[in-house]
């Protein structure tokens, strides 16, 4: 294999596929970007066997091939390099020879034949959003999954499809994320679970600003997503997902609505006077015109009254983790947000009308 391709392009590709690499495993293939240069396309693999990314790269093909070259150091080496067109050549063996101008690295590849493929999904029947939509779904749930496999489902997130409505849930134990999108048009029913893992990596990828499509294609181990000159792969969890119909409901009997930006910026002062391991709540006393929003901890206490826009029902009452109320706001874009309350020791719901967004949030004890 020999090619030559830009040291720009190369750190780009590496920086997508490298996701896909390991930080730890028994298996050294794993550890390598895949090289491959063949039918006139040049194309980076890596594949850690629940996740796996393939991007094609420009460049100029001068022998066809493969290799298999560490990632890490591959990465390390390319950055280092000057900024002028790479040369890479490989032999059967593996060692590969990295030319940049006076620049010369000699290296140990693998066997590219010990490669893992990427499992082969069908191009059928895809859900097409855009990758600007996608990115800010990821984002305005992902905060929500739990930060362990205790409980495996906790990990992903509900992908659910009727006709052309696209739904998006995450959970943790402590709060539920919804996003509810309407689809270009209708697709075939799904309803899986995607890890949290794969959708954090391709929030990174997309692109924020782009309405350039990505499709996503589903089966029923797999879930491939495709946009650009890239696809990502990843297996699903396995299960059934938990019934959170149960847990929402339209009834309340306060209804406050205020200004999300006067609101997030009193929970963000607030945090100042709690430490990370802290478990202080942020009282929130629901008055007529009024929330007065209080905290006490062992750095000292913060008062402050906010006005609100309307108010509905029964003063009440509250406390909450100040970083969950933090998460969902910061992600919504509205100007003003409809705050729901049961009572004192029933979830706070955060949503619009439309209920294109949902943010449920347990209080906490502050007795």
């Amino acid at each position: 294999m020999k090619l030559i391709c830009s040291k720009s392009e190369l750190i780009k590709k590496i920086g997508i596929v490298i996701k896909a690499v390991p930080s730890k495993t028994t298996m050294p293939i794993l550890e390598c970007i895949l090289i491959k240069a063949q039918a006139g396309e040049i194309s980076f693999t890596a594949n850690d066997m629940e996740l796996g990314i393939e991007t094609k790269v420009e460049g100029v093909i001068l022998e066809d091939g493969k290799a298999a070259l560490e990632a890490k150091l591959f990465s390390d080496i390319v950055r280092k390099l000057p900024d002028a067109d790479v040369e890479i050549e490989a032999d059967s063996a593996g060692r590969a020879v990295i030319t940049c101008e006076r620049s010369v690295f000699r290296i140990a590849g693998r066997d590219p034949d010990e490669f893992s493929a990427i499992p082969v999904v069908e191009k059928e029947f895809p859900v097409t959003v855009s990758q600007l939509t996608l990115r800010d779904v990821i984002q305005q749930t992902i905060f929500s999954i739990a930060p362990n496999d205790t409980n495996k489902m906790m990990t992903g997130e509900l992908f659910e499809i009727e006709n052309d409505r696209w739904k998006v849930v995450s959970l943790d134990g402590h709060r539920i994320s919804i996003r509810q999108v309407q689809l270009r048009e209708p697709a075939d029913p799904v309803k899986v679970i995607v890890p949290g893992k794969t959708l954090s990596e391709i929030a990174k990828i997309l692109d924020g600003d782009s309405q350039d499509d990505v499709m996503m294609y589903f089966t029923k181990n797999h879930v491939m997503f495709e946009f650009g000159k890239t696809i990502v792969v990843s297996r699903l969890i396995e299960g059934n997902y938990f019934r959170i119909d149960q847990m929402l409901t339209t009834d309340h009997m306060t209804k406050v609505t205020i200004s999300k930006r006067e609101l997030l910026d009193c929970i963000d002062r607030a945090t100042l006077l709690v430490k990370e391991s802290d478990k202080k709540p942020i009282i929130m006393n629901i008055k007529d015109e009024s929330i007065e929003m209080k905290i006490d901890s062992q750095i000292g206490s913060m008062d402050e009254e906010l006005a609100v826009e309307e108010k509905e029902g029964r003063d009440l009452m509250i406390g909450f983790n100040p970083r969950y109320l933090i998460d969902a706001l910061r992600v919504i874009d509205d100007e003003t947000v409809g705050l729901y309350f049961v009572n004192s020791k029933a979830p706070c719901f955060i949503r619009d009308e439309k209920l294109s967004y949902i943010y449920l949030i347990l209080p906490v004890n502050f007795v």
